[in-house]
């Protein structure tokens, strides 16, 4: 069963920081992409970032350059690492099964993160 639990979110303050955590289960996780997303109150989801199975990732303009993704295969963990939050980060974060919102087979429950100013 393929699942993904996410962890780390909560409150912080502009120009701070938070990791947030995706552990991964009932997939090899070496050979997959793994996508974060958040989601704000009346918008879509969006994704932010993606990594792949050989540890490339890229980002959304939004996020480039203060959020890095990290991969512990063994550990079958994706880490968002986000610094120099903004208020304007705060949403729900996901990780997903893939980088495209239209292919992603399983979700993780999300967590909240506030950014206040």
């Amino acid at each position: 069963q393929v699942m993904l639990v996410e962890s780390g979110g909560g409150n912080v303050q502009t120009g701070g920081s938070l990791r947030l955590s995706c552990v991964t289960s009932g997939f090899d996780l070496g050979w997959y992409k793994i996508g974060w997303f958040r989601q704000v109150p009346g918008k879509e989801r969006e994704g932010i970032s993606c990594t792949l199975g050989d540890g490339s990732t890229n980002f959304d303009a939004s996020v480039e350059g203060r959020f890095t993704i990290s991969r512990d295969n063994a550990k079958n963990t994706v880490y968002l690492q986000m610094s120099s939050l903004k208020p304007e980060d705060t949403g729900v974060y996901y990780c997903a099964t893939d980088c495209e919102v239209y292919r992603v087979y399983q979700w993780s429950q999300g967590t909240q993160v506030i950014v206040s100013s």
